[in-house]
């Protein structure tokens, strides 16, 4: 998975594209989140470097050196200063009550570890905190099908429902939860018909 990642990263273009994710920018400027913000699997940075751009403390990571070379790059380019770190979820040790928001972007994590890795993720938000977060949704292997660009883990039992995000985030107030079509235009990978699941939760 890594070696994927990185030679996905390692080209020029920027795989997901250099603006943010839809979705993302719409809660950070609707919620103005402040204080720091955790996005775990990001990437290319170009979540991270929006959230610092509107002045949120960032802290980023993935398991690729590739995207981590990209995010410092455009965080340059973009004149801001993000802390990115090369790190697999298993590994990170992340603090209860530390994050005043956390941002999971497209993070399809191993089914076999994703209850256990949305608690840690959980644990973290602080009380009054959020959670922002978009997923392919179970049924857009449909859409794979007609379309290989449309992107998305390959493996249906990595794709999301209402019912995962209830159980894995009892704790949080449902300010948004909801599985929709949506045309997605973020690079190459992303691009055309989608179907999302989307989560904005506030923590309790």
């Amino acid at each position: 998975m890594k070696q994927m990642w990185n030679e996905r990263y390692a080209a020029e273009e920027y795989a997901y594209g250099e603006a943010p994710n839809a979705f993302l920018k719409q809660f950070l400027d609707t919620y103005q989140p402040r204080g720091n913000i955790l996005l775990p699997a990001e990437g290319e940075g170009r979540n991270a470097v929006y959230a610092a751009k509107i002045g949120l403390s960032v802290f980023a990571f993935d398991i690729s050196e590739e995207g981590k070379k990209k995010a410092l790059a455009l965080a340059q380019r973009e004149k801001v200063s993000i802390d990115y770190q090369v790190l697999d979820m298993s590994d990170i040790a992340l603090k209860d009550s530390e994050y005043d928001a956390v941002a999971l972007v497209f993070a399809h994590f191993p089914s076999s570890h994703l209850h256990e890795y949305h608690r840690k993720i959980a644990k973290t938000v602080k009380p009054g905190g959020f959670i922002c977060l978009e997923a392919f949704a179970l049924g857009h292997e449909e859409f794979q099908r007609s379309n290989p660009k449309a992107g998305g883990p390959k493996d249906t039992d990595m794709l999301f429902t209402t019912e995962l995000i209830k159980r894995d985030f009892p704790e949080f107030t449902q300010l948004l939860l909801e599985e929709c079509e949506v045309k997605l235009l973020e690079g190459k990978f992303h691009d055309g018909k989608s179907k999302v699941l989307r989560f904005i939760g506030k923590k309790m």
